[in-house]
């Protein structure tokens, strides 16, 4: 799974920011790893130098294979609140679009509902169940 970060003039988009994305990213949607090639991070300053309890924003967009796009996107006061606040909606999100897709993809049936093939002998044997 790739990570790319990307940001606004206002915030330096250096190194150790990158590894820290990169970090959390990873830590949130390593479960979905082979399900998702890309993850595209955008952070942005919405004020500018201007200082505000919400104007840190981090988006985050991730590609999966077989699937549209899925985006989510979180407002707060610091940059690290914001990218963890977007990775945990990024998770619930993915976990969304993947429990959506195995459920339409048929109903399985209850582990104490199969038998296995010894079980299925002995039903047989004993005449409880006939072969067609």
């Amino acid at each position: 799974m790739q990570v790319l970060v990307n940001t606004d003039h206002h915030i330096t988009g250096d190194e150790t920011t990158t590894q820290r994305v990169e970090f959390i990213v990873e830590g949130a949607v390593d479960r979905f790893a082979d399900r998702v090639t890309r993850v595209e991070v955008h952070l942005n300053d919405l004020n500018g130098p201007k200082h505000g309890s919400r104007d840190k924003r981090c988006m985050m967009e991730a590609r999966v294979a077989g699937l549209k796009s899925v985006a989510v996107t979180h407002e707060a006061s610091t940059l690290v609140e914001a990218i963890g606040g977007s990775a945990d909606k990024l998770e619930r999100a993915l976990e969304h679009a993947f429990g959506r897709l195995e459920a339409t993809s048929g109903s399985r049936p209850r582990e104490e509902d199969i038998l296995d093939v010894e079980k299925l002998d002995a039903l047989e044997r004993s005449g409880q169940l006939r072969k067609n």
